[in-house]
């Protein structure tokens, strides 16, 4: 009797690790969905974890990530979108585009959002509005297509003597097509051109170049849309092959080689896209916290290919830059 009560005790004991560890909390799990490639996003990464560890959560000790990266085809979204569903994940930060984000919500009613994008949330109806979005999204934009006039009087400076420029833009992507519209119109009212150069994919950037080459464009305005971030060395690349002067939405491409870059700061974009799932997470509904505006914005500019242009960058330029690359 005695053996048999000391292996009950200890069949019992044994199991004692086992019981307590079932009972550990289960950690909530966020879906990452981004148009971009994980070599491409490893600033905003960064930035987002930033925002999920000033609310408290640590990937690993309170909190589980799951990525899915489209690398610039927008046609894999839904299906991935899909997969976090399937997955019940806690809450999906839909990064980086509004296709991430229209995927996500097509994808689910219920699961808490938070995109970061460019453009206007209200327009394609990620939300009803910005003050209160409603239902079961929210998130942060950068508002590039309202910079698209300032981007472009940049430009003009840098190259005084152009008549016409060349649109590079994402049809695909709401702000991206919306710039298409707007800089043109903005071109005209100081009296010059401004050619739309649509791309949806890595090959069509090769067709576009070709197409903007033999129209000899005078200056090159690159829309801030995912793709053209994913594939920047290309067009990067191509600008300096065909000597074309370039500006662009974010820090990443002048410093990438670009030559000149004016829009809002993605890292701080994505840090309080980070916060704000790390505050769902803790109990707020996505649909009462209001889309988040840039704070920051960042103007940069590269001397080294500015010079490989041929160009003098004027010394008020130089001096309102946030960074000057030599």
């Amino acid at each position: 009797m005695r053996r048999r009560a000391f292996i009950a005790a200890l069949g019992g004991a044994a199991a004692w690790p086992l019981t307590a560890h079932a009972q550990q909390p289960a950690k909530p799990v966020v879906g990452f969905l981004s148009s971009l490639s994980a070599n491409d996003a490893t600033r905003i990464t960064a930035a987002f974890y930033q925002g999920l560890n000033e609310t408290g959560y640590v990937e690993g000790r309170n909190v589980a990530l799951e990525f899915r990266w489209a690398e610039g085809r927008y046609e894999r979204l839904p299906d991935m979108a899909a997969e976090l569903v399937r997955r019940e994940v806690a809450v999906i930060a839909a990064i980086s585009g509004t296709p991430a984000g229209m995927a996500a919500k097509s994808a689910t009613t219920s699961i808490p959002i938070v995109f970061a994008i460019g453009g206007d949330p209200v327009e394609p109806g990620l939300v009803t509005s910005l003050s209160r979005p409603g239902g079961n999204v929210t998130g942060v934009t950068f508002f590039t297509s309202p910079l698209a006039a300032k981007r472009l009087a940049l430009l003009r400076e840098l190259v005084p003597k152009a008549t016409t420029f060349a649109v590079l833009t994402n049809p695909d992507n709401p702000p991206s097509r919306l710039e298409g519209i707007e800089v043109p119109a903005a071109a005209k009212t100081f009296g010059q051109e401004a050619r739309v150069f649509d791309a949806t994919t890595e090959a069509h950037i090769d067709d576009a170049f070709a197409a903007i080459v033999q129209q000899r464009i005078d200056g090159l305005f690159v829309s801030a849309d995912p793709l053209f971030f994913n594939y920047r060395d290309k067009v990067i690349a191509l600008a300096a092959r065909h000597r074309t002067p370039a500006i662009y939405a974010y820090r990443e491409q002048v410093e990438a080689g670009g030559l000149i870059g004016y829009g809002a700061s993605r890292s701080d974009a994505y840090r309080q896209a980070g916060s704000y799932v790390g505050r769902i997470l803790k109990g707020e509904k996505a649909g009462t916290l209001p889309v988040a505006l840039p704070t920051r914005f960042e103007f940069v500019l590269n001397l080294k290919t500015a010079k490989a242009l041929g160009l003098t960058i004027p010394l008020t330029l130089q001096a309102a830059a946030d960074e000057v690359i030599e």
